[in-house]
């Protein structure tokens, strides 16, 4: 799944190009970016209700090759406007595989169980993105901006490859292909038409997660919260070579390493996950389930109270340090508390929303906090460099004259 967000920020080193080989300005030549985070929002609406339906495995087996398609797409594109729409489906047929991997840890593991495999799945929303630039600063230099869409598509088959390798673990599946081989008839189905089952679908699945969004205070402000911390990440992409090409004059290649720095503080994350889960929540459990009741989804928290200190810390001292008369050493540093902390408030606060909703409406609320989350990350970039935000006008003048 990896390659999935591996695939968001390889594309920024190469911006500079597409500006010039289109004619578009900075802001606009970062629309490919900001569309395939946005379309990684949509993963939920369409993963869940498929793999729910089909079974995870052909999920992870189908949506690969479409969004393969379109990234070849993206790189064969003799224009702006089909490069950005490329980028937009490309991300959007990745994003399923993306978003059902909570739920594959739901059925392979039990509830005291989850918190090690999940942060598995949770860091390659922020290890993929801190690949991406250091491997496409190398890529555009040495062979074009369309080779940055080529690599993600080694990748892709790489993992698409990896998947053939994997069982079918939703539950029901499984029971439905017993059933069918073993000649037994299905269990009537709960829905009478198919119009019904579609409107439960749309419901669960898209109206169900805004609804939760905008009508529950814990779903609202952890969205909130983590939403921040996610476009403030993917403002680093588009910041991160301006302040070091300018400041620092770094090349583009060079820019593009400054972003292993991401990468170890989201590796720094997960000895913390797994100290926190040992000597406080795995004893709160043991502890819980020997007085006969269950564990407050509370002790879930513990990782978001400790990161909530990383955020301020690492964009302060990014912010203060990123200066002429301060060794570029120091701004590269700032970013691993930045991106430590931002692994381990989302794991806090998405695990503790699953414990708090539990089964359906915990998905629900997994679902509002992608959305936001997703959505944030494609809007931050686009103003990440500029002084004004009334320039977000001409932005999208120059938006129609593509399109006319």
């Amino acid at each position: 799944m990896i390659y999935s967000t591996f695939a968001t920020s390889i594309y920024t080193p190469s911006y500079p190009q597409v500006m010039e080989r289109f004619g578009v300005s900075s802001t606009v030549a970062l629309l490919p970016l900001s569309l395939y985070v946005l379309a990684l929002g949509f993963g939920p609406i369409i993963g869940a209700p498929l793999s729910e339906t089909y079974g995870r495995h052909i999920v992870y087996l189908g949506s690969p090759p479409i969004a393969a398609l379109f990234t070849l797409g993206a790189g064969f594109s003799q224009n702006f406007a089909s490069l950005a729409i490329c980028r937009f489906f490309a991300g959007l047929f990745f994003s399923p595989a993306l978003a059902i991997g909570a739920g594959s840890n739901a059925d392979v593991f039990r509830i005291h169980e989850r918190a090690i495999p999940t942060v598995f799945y949770i860091i390659s929303p922020f290890l993929g993105p801190s690949l991406g630039p250091t491997i496409g600063g190398f890529v555009t230099v040495r062979k074009g901006w369309q080779w940055t869409q080529w690599t993600i598509i080694f990748f892709a088959i790489f993992g698409w490859a990896t998947a053939w390798g994997m069982s079918e673990t939703h539950k029901a599946t499984i029971l439905s292909r017993r059933n069918k081989s073993l000649g037994i008839a299905p269990p009537p189905s709960p829905f009478k038409s198919t119009s019904e089952k579609i409107h439960f679908l749309v419901t669960v699945t898209l109206f169900r997660p805004l609804h939760m969004l905008f009508t529950e205070p814990l779903v609202g402000f952890f969205s909130l919260y983590t939403a921040f911390n996610f476009g403030v990440l993917y403002t680093f992409f588009a910041s991160f070579p301006y302040v070091f090409g300018s400041v620092y004059h770094f090349n583009v290649e060079q820019s593009g390493l400054v972003f292993l720095a991401m990468g170890v503080g989201s590796i720094l994350g997960l000895p913390t996950i797994v100290i926190l889960n040992k000597f406080y929540y795995l004893r709160a459990h043991a502890v819980a389930e020997a007085e006969g009741r269950i564990i407050a989804p509370e002790h879930r928290l513990y990782p978001a109270m400790i990161g909530s200190i990383g955020v301020p810390l690492g964009l302060f001292w990014f912010a203060w340090t990123a200066r002429s008369d301060v060794s570029w050493v120091s701004p590269v540093m700032a970013a691993i508390p930045f991106a430590w902390a931002n692994l381990v408030i989302l794991m806090g606060c998405a695990t503790y929303l699953v414990d708090t909703y539990q089964a359906l409406n915990g998905a629900s609320a997994l679902a509002a906090n992608g959305i936001l989350r997703y959505g944030f990350g494609a809007a931050f970039p686009l103003f990440a460099l500029q002084s004004k935000l009334c320039l977000m006008l001409g932005l999208l003048e120059e938006l129609l004259t593509i399109l006319e």
